[in-house]
């Protein structure tokens, strides 16, 4: 097995590709941001590429949008996502495309070498590999958004308007309606999201998060 690894700490990097080399598992070259691991896949057509989210310059997702790249462009090689984070956005797409010979590991419940290389091996072999809690991160995330989708446009407005920190007396003002008409949109908006009263959260506050979490990202 031919493998490409992008990991941008130096000592995570060279340790890796030592307990790899130590398993029988060629690693054809090992470089530290997106750019070089476009290059290196491109040159070598490895069986799998394992990558790290967040590489530089930004170390934001650089690691994941390239996994998308390398998944159109180089469809034979594999990609293993080995990270600390979770990232929905990218992730999803790059799960859901087909989903095949595809992983993401979360570093830190990666214990044991030979269940990694394991791992490794499937999405080379086009399986999959996926961390459970990246499962539920991605499944809930997905059920957040289709929430979100089944509000009305004026129960989205509203939601906005809510996110800027108005109050149910300047939103109706706003619209020209009354408090209790935007009271019971904001009941609707709530059912939709699926948060009943609770003394353990604030639904406003929780709906807005939900909010700005989608329009942010």
């Amino acid at each position: 097995m031919r493998v490409v690894i992008a990991e941008d700490s130096s000592i995570l990097r060279d340790g890796l590709v030592q307990l790899l080399e130590m398993r029988g598992v060629e690693v054809v070259a090992a470089v530290q941001d997106a750019q070089a691991l476009l290059a290196a896949v491109a040159e070598h057509r490895p069986d799998a590429a394992v990558v790290d989210i967040r590489l530089p310059p930004t170390q934001t997702d650089e690691g994941l949008r390239a996994a998308v790249q390398i998944r159109r462009t180089a469809p034979g090689t594999g990609v293993l996502i080995f990270s600390q984070y979770v990232e929905t956005t990218y992730a999803a797409q790059l799960i859901g495309d087909g989903g095949a010979g595809v992983g993401y590991l979360l570093k830190e419940r990666v214990v044991d070498i030979g269940e990694f290389v394991n791992a490794l091996e499937r999405v080379a072999a086009g399986g999959t590999a996926l961390d459970p809690e990246v499962v539920a991160q991605l499944f809930g995330a997905s059920r957040r958004a289709a929430a979100l989708d089944g509000l009305t446009p004026r129960e989205r407005e509203v939601l906005g308007l809510m996110a800027e920190g108005r109050t149910n007396h300047a939103i109706a003002e706003g619209f020209g309606v009354s408090e209790r008409a935007v009271e019971k949109h904001i009941a609707n908006i709530f059912t939709k999201l699926d948060l009943p009263p609770s003394e353990s959260g604030h639904r406003r506050v929780l709906a807005v998060l939900r909010y700005l979490d989608r329009n942010v990202n």
